[in-house]
């Protein structure tokens, strides 16, 4: 079938392999070894505790829980390795829809039909003021206090939108005197004093990178809170193991104490 001579027949002497037979014999051992390593790649991918996922975070929400989760993750689940991605909202959508990434840890904002949504958490909106602030022991703050002061806008894409929406739900016009993408600029400039900023997710450290210091104080206003959540594309397409990731974390978020805003807000604004 091949139209080559694999073996040559010696007569009371068995047979022997020709060159031809010998290279095609060390072919098909290439071959049987390329397919048991596939096979234990297939098994990966549906084994429950085996196998990489990857993660797309909210730069913001990684920074905060990310290393505790992954920590945490890495001694229960050792076979299971995690990649991180960061993106704005818009980047985790699109990474999320072409295959990229296989879970999104982000906010309920902008999020298109079509994809499974679970929710983790819930924060109530902020406000960062400089420590020597004249609010800065207020036990709370009202935006209408604040809202001719310079106000340093977290200018991500949907989170423009969701500010802009607190304001207007107060009938208050911000007084934008910068919109800046860092996270840390923002609190360091706030710490300085070049106007206060608005945060849903608070660092357990009033300390910025240059050593200035920030408080959070909760809004006496009813405003629109903040939503995180787990995204995935759908049951259909999760594999196992970005399932037991996303199982646990809604049950760590939930359960942890140190994962608490309560807490975090407090340490933040203590004098």
């Amino acid at each position: 079938m091949l139209g080559i001579t694999i073996f040559v027949r010696h007569h009371a002497k068995g047979v022997t392999l020709t060159p031809a037979g010998q290279r095609l014999i060390t072919e098909a051992r290439l071959l049987l070894k390329h397919a048991a390593e596939f096979s234990k790649t297939a098994e990966s991918l549906v084994d429950n505790a085996r196998g990489e996922i990857t993660i797309g975070c909210f730069p913001t929400l990684a920074a905060r829980f990310m290393p505790s989760l992954m920590l945490e993750f890495s001694e229960r689940y050792p076979q299971i390795t995690l990649r991180l991605e960061e993106g704005d909202q818009e980047q985790l959508i699109r990474d999320l829809a072409q295959g990229r990434i296989e879970l999104a840890f982000t906010y309920e904002l902008g999020l298109p039909a079509g994809f499974d949504i679970k929710p983790l958490l819930t924060f109530s909106p902020v406000v960062a003021l400089a420590a020597d602030h004249r609010l800065a022991h207020s036990n709370d703050i009202s935006l209408a206090e604040i809202a001719g002061e310079p106000f340093i806008m977290y200018d991500a894409p949907h989170f423009r939108e969701y500010y802009e929406a607190i304001f207007n739900s107060l009938n208050l016009t911000p007084n934008i005197a910068l919109r800046l993408r860092s996270f840390e600029l923002i609190r360091g400039l706030v710490a300085r004093g070049h106007g206060y900023a608005m945060h849903t997710v608070v660092p357990l450290t009033r300390t910025t990178y240059d050593g200035g210091q920030v408080v959070v104080k909760p809004l006496r206003d009813k405003v629109q809170a903040a939503h995180v959540v787990c995204v995935t594309p759908g049951s259909h397409l999760v594999r196992p193991a970005v399932g037991i990731f996303a199982e646990f974390m809604q049950s760590s978020l939930r359960r942890e104490s140190y994962f608490n805003d309560d807490k975090a807000l407090s340490t933040a604004s203590a004098a």
